[in-house]
């Protein structure tokens, strides 16, 4: 009986998600001071040449629960703007594009069975790869996250 009512309850939490109904209230996505934003909803995490790299909360919370993450090969180029991969969610494929340039010097392998930390945690346990970058002078052109919330904000108007 107990496994029923759990399995009726991921059930009706997948629909949910699905119809984009909140099962709980939920406030703006979260935005990180310390990030750049790509008008795609990518971040990244500069620190000298090194950028770590995933999606926002904001496009996990649009995409919904994510079931699949296609992840790059180590040793691959990236650049900016450019497809590097893609998240399949229940609602959608959406592709990931790199924010910057440069070598794939790691890919989160445990996003291949765990694919949900995308939603879970985007920032932390659910990045996608690291990049040594070719041009850091890139990060000049993404935007803060004053200007990422202010577009977030401004793209969900519409």
């Amino acid at each position: 009986m107990a496994m029923a009512a759990s399995s009726r309850l991921l059930w009706a939490s997948r629909a949910a998600a699905y119809l984009r109904i909140s099962t709980f209230p939920r406030a703006f996505s979260t935005v990180l001071k310390d990030l750049k934003y790509a008008d795609t909803h990518e971040w990244v995490k500069a620190e000298g040449d090194s950028a770590t790299v995933g999606i926002t909360d904001h496009a996990q919370d649009h995409l919904g629960d994510v079931v699949y993450v296609e992840l790059p090969e180590v040793g691959s180029s990236v650049s900016q703007g450019q497809n590097f991969g893609a998240v399949e969610s229940v609602k959608a494929t959406s592709d990931i594009n790199s924010p910057v340039s440069g070598e794939v010097v790691a890919v989160n392998d445990e996003l291949t069975s765990k694919p949900g930390l995308v939603n879970a945690s985007p920032y932390e346990s659910g990045w996608i790869i690291k990049v040594k970058m070719s041009d850091s002078g890139e990060l000049n052109s993404l935007m803060d996250d004053e200007k990422y919330t202010k577009f977030c904000e401004e793209e969900d108007k519409h």
